[in-house]
This record gives structure tokens, C-alpha cells and sequence, in this order.
């Protein structure tokens, strides 16, 4: 599979001998004077047959047009990008890279602002997946193509010109690595990437970074009260574990926790899914894959916080072991959960995270990341992530970094006082499954998670519900890896993220809008 290489600048090519392929929006490219385009084109190409080519451009949503042969195109981007989309115009990059690609060595040229780097980047990476277990001469060929990706910055509104540095390089870099590695995880079948090959996956960046894993699995998890996790994976021959890699750097005043949805593979359990519903539920780990590939690019950027990533694996799979409808679990918040539905499992897996997150890790600011529900691509799209969360503020900045990052999201309703009643029980503190679907069902899914942390709990939680921008298609997107490395771009040392993070509202570490109605102070009793 293909190698990717970034460039602080243009280097001069052939492409006779390096294809090359240019982005970017007409009017970037319109304006742009050819001799900042030249090295990649001369003596092919000269100011006359390209600005031919661009005049030519209309896209209609992208438009093509051939400079030398097939061994030199330019491409423009979409014209508009409304107020939900991002600016980058990130998805139609990828698209454009996938179509006008030769998979042989070559170059990509971005051209576009500065603000717009990171999610460029970001698009490229997601055109060329890693995994592949196809057997021909092209797919396993040694060595790899190797694809250089450089840059052409236009000012946009800014009057001076910019220039990348070489940590910008490093950190598209490790962004772009973070993103490949999730959708590579996401990409691969569970006879690979069980809950054994997962843990091997979060040990090798263990490894990389010089940190160590804490690894609790098996009976282990039911004897420390892991209830969720325990009970989700115990009918598997693999078992489930808890996982957590700590970075906590000297001079941390903050501590972070990023909780991810593990299920290497969900079969519904007893509650099993049907014949068409069941493939490509390999993707039901892209929450955790998403916080390995974000905690990745994050400590490697110069991460200033201390930062723990959280992993709730398991396997939801049938046996005589397996959890039934009607069965009671108590989980490490200590609330008893009465299962109606053994396919509603990765909000048990997730509450025992953020709690231990809470209770174990003391985290003032938790993020939990999963593929939760099917109701998330009706409510938000293909596209766009669903968010909810405990704060306004934090609401307001991720949609923000959403767009920046082109890892998108939007907001669904933060309201226990009128959805958590859907989970009652007669009999336990809790139903995993709502009486009503048809009723703000994305929100009650991670309602439930909120529920265990306690609708109280005075720091700030953000639940991330991304089952449907995971994949597009048959592939992973590794969506979720940049987000993370923006939203909490104030914390890192580089300063591409730092300007991504950076926005005129004043972040408060606090949470608002928290339910102060006296029977949801606590789902459930001590």
C-alpha cells in the first residue's frame, strides 16, 4: 500500500517521469501565478496551457482537466461550502485523489490557505488505505508506490504570505499516520483484529510513544466490577478487556480521559442481527480505533495535558455464556442495569470507561468516541458525527473544529429531565434500551452513558456518536483522529493546532446546562 510523503515545499519534478495532480479552488487556482505551480510542471506544462486548463475548469460539483497526457491533471473543488460543511472542502479532495489517482509514485499538490492545511492533509490520507488482503502483483507490490503531498498556501485573508514550517510537516505527519492506523484497524475482519489483535495494536503505540498499558481483562474486569465490559464479552473465546494508555507530561494542570467503543465485532448477541444487518460490523471498534490514532498524533504533536485513552474491547457474540434479554448487570458505577436488548451494548462498555475515567483517572474534561447507533446517520448524516454534550461551550467549539478539521459534527439534544425517563426499569435502576425509537433516539443512547458518570458530574463530557462517517462505503475514513488532535489543540506545542483550537469564545472548564431537576441527580442509588 501506498507510502506517504509531506514537503515543507515544491519539489521540482518531471511529470514524465512523477505524475502530479493539482487541487484546489478555481478561484485559488485562478489567481495563482504559474510560476509558483512551475516546478511541478516544466518542461511539460508551460503558463499558457495551464492557465488554458483552468479556464477550462467548471466544476459542477469538481471538475478535471488534463495538462500533459495523463501524467499531469488539475482539479477544482467544489465552488460553495454552506455554513455545515467545512471550508476545505475535504470530502471532494478524497473523492478527487480516489478518481484521478494512477496508484504508481507520484505527487499531489493542495493548493489552499493556511487554515485549511490540516484538513487537506487530513483528505489525502484517507484516500490511500492500508489495509488490503488482495493477492495480485499491483496490491503486494515491493516497494510500495511512495506519494509526495505538497502544498501551494494562498493568503486568503491574510496579507502576508505564509509558509509551512517543518513542524507542520511533522504534525500532518502524525495526524495523517494516527488516521491511516484507525482505518486500518477499522478496515480489518475480527478473525485479525479481535480483542487480542487490538490490545497487540495499542501495546505497539505503547511502545512507540515509551509508555506503558494497563490491561484489565477476563474474569479480572466482573471481579473489579466492570460490569458492561464483562458482561458484553464474556460468550466470546476472546476475551474482553479494559485497556488505558496514560501520558501525563511534568507541569499538567488539566487531565483529559478519551473513552472509545471497542466491539471488534457485534453480532446483536441473543438479540442477534439479521443476515444483511450484521456485515461490516468490524466497524463497531472505530470509536476506539479513532482515540488510539487521536492520542497517537496528539502525544507526538507535544501534548501539554495529561491525556489517557480509555478502551472498552469486546466481542458482542453468542454462546452459552452470552448476557440474555431480562438478565440484571451491575456495572462499575454501580448501578444495576436490566438488559431488554443485547444489541444496545457498546453504552455498557462505554459507561464502565467514562466512569473509571472519572473515578480512577480523576479527568475534569471526558470525551467518549463510538459507532452507538444506526438512528445517527438518519439524525446527522453520513458526514457529520453526532455530539452531545453537559456544555454549550464546548459544543460551540467542537462544531467549529468540526469544519476546521473536515471531521464534521453536529449538536443533538442535551435534555435528561425529558428523555432518560425512556430507560425505566421496574426492577433494576435502568432499562440499556429505550421504550420509545422514535423518540430523540441518538440522544438517549449516550443519555445513558451520561447517566453512569452522573448527570451531576462537574466537569465537562462530550459523547461523539459517529457510526455513520466511520465508513464511506466499503472503506474506513479514520474520521475522528483530527478532530481530536484539534479540539484539544490548545494543550499541544504545535502551533497548527493551537491556531485550529484557537476561537474567540473562552473555553471555562466547567460544565453548563446540566440537569438540576432533583430525581436526575443520580441515576441511580449509591
Amino acid at each position: 500500500m501506498s507510502r506517504l510523503k509531506f514537503h515543507r515545499t515544491l519539489q521540482p519534478t518531471d511529470p514524465h517521469a512523477l505524475p502530479v495532480l493539482i487541487i484546489g479552488q478555481l478561484r485559488h487556482l485562478t489567481e495563482l501565478p504559474f510560476d509558483r505551480i512551475s516546478p511541478k510542471l516544466e518542461p511539460r506544462v508551460d503558463r499558457e496551457t495551464y492557465m488554458k486548463a483552468v479556464s477550462c475548469l467548471h466544476p459542477a460539483p469538481t471538475d478535471t482537466c488534463s495538462l500533459y497526457l495523463d501524467q499531469a491533471r488539475v482539479a477544482a473543488l467544489p465552488l460553495k461550502a454552506s455554513r455545515h460543511n467545512t471550508a476545505s472542502r475535504a470530502h471532494a479532495i478524497t473523492k478527487l485523489i480516489q478518481t484521478n489517482t494512477t496508484n504508481v509514485s507520484e505527487s499531489i499538490v493542495i493548493v489552499c490557505e493556511k487554515q485549511d492545511l490540516l484538513a487537506s492533509a487530513s483528505a489525502v490520507a484517507r484516500a490511500f488505505p492500508l489495509y488490503s488482503r488482495k493477492t495480485s502483483k499491483a496490491a503486494t507490490a515491493d516497494p510500495p508506490p511512495l506519494v509526495h503531498i505538497e502544498f501551494v498556501l494562498v493568503n486568503g485573508q491574510s496579507e502576508t504570505p505564509e509558509e509551512i514550517t517543518e513542524e507542520d510537516v511533522l504534525v500532518m505527519a502524525n495526524v495523517t499516520v494516527g488516521i491511516r492506523l484507525t482505518a486500518r484497524i477499522v478496515d480489518a475482519p475480527c478473525n485479525e483484529m479481535n480483542v487480542s489483535g487490538f490490545l497487540a495494536e495499542v501495546e505497539a503505540i505503547a511502545l512507540e510513544l515509551g509508555l506503558k498499558s494497563k490491561i484489565i481483562r477476563g474474569k479480572e474486569l466482573h471481579e473489579q466490577g466492570f460490569g458492561g465490559i464483562y458482561g458484553v464479552g464474556k460468550a466470546a473465546a476472546d476475551p474482553p478487556a479494559l485497556a488505558v494508555l496514560s501520558y501525563e507530561p511534568k507541569g499538567a494542570t488539566e487531565t483529559v480521559a478519551w473513552v472509545g467503543k471497542g466491539i471488534v465485532f457485534d453480532t446483536g448477541g441473543l438479540s442477534i442481527k439479521g443476515k444483511t444487518a450484521m456485515p461490516g460490523m468490524k466497524r463497531d471498534c472505530g470509536g476506539a480505533a479513532a482515540i488510539l490514532g487521536g492520542f497517537y498524533a496528539a502525544v507526538k504533536s507535544g501534548f501539554q495535558q495529561n491525556l489517557h485513552a480509555v478502551f472498552c474491547l469486546a466481542e458482542n457474540s453468542v454462546g452459552p455464556e452470552a448476557t440474555r434479554p431480562d438478565d440484571i448487570h451491575r456495572l462499575y458505577s454501580g448501578c444495576t442495569v436490566e438488559i431488554n436488548n443485547t444489541d444496545a451494548e457498546g453504552r455498557l462498555v462505554l459507561a464502565d470507561g467514562v466512569v473509571y475515567a472519572d473515578r480512577d483517572l480523576k479527568a475534569n474534561i471526558i470525551l467518549d468516541m463510538a459507532t452507538l447507533t444506526g438512528a445517527q446517520g438518519i439524525a446527522t448524516g453520513k458526514y457529520h458525527g453526532a455530539l452531545l454534550t453537559n456544555s454549550d461551550e464546548w459544543e460551540e467549539k467542537a462544531m467549529e473544529i468540526g469544519r476546521r478539521t473536515g471531521d464534521m459534527l453536529c449538536p443533538v439534544p442535551y435534555c435528561p429531565e425529558l428523555h432518560f425517563s425512556e430507560f425505566n426499569s421496574a426492577v433494576a435502576d435502568m432499562k440499556n434500551s429505550v421504550m420509545d425509537r422514535g423518540n430523540a433516539q441518538v440522544s438517549c443512547a449516550g443519555l445513558f452513558i451520561g447517566a453512569h458518570l452522573g448527570f451531576e458530574y462537574g466537569g465537562s463530557w462530550m459523547h461523539v456518536d459517529m457510526a455513520a462517517p466511520v465508513h464511506n462505503g466499503e472503506r474506513a475514513t479514520g474520521y475522528g483522529v483530527a478532530l481530536l488532535a484539534g479540539l484539544f489543540g490548545e494543550h499541544s506545542k504545535a502551533s497548527i493546532l493551537r491556531d485550529i483550537a484557537s476561537q474567540p469564545t473562552v473555553l471555562r472548564n466547567k460544565a453548563s446546562g446540566n440537569c438540576t431537576e432533583p430525581p436526575l441527580k443520580k441515576a441511580c442509588l449509591d
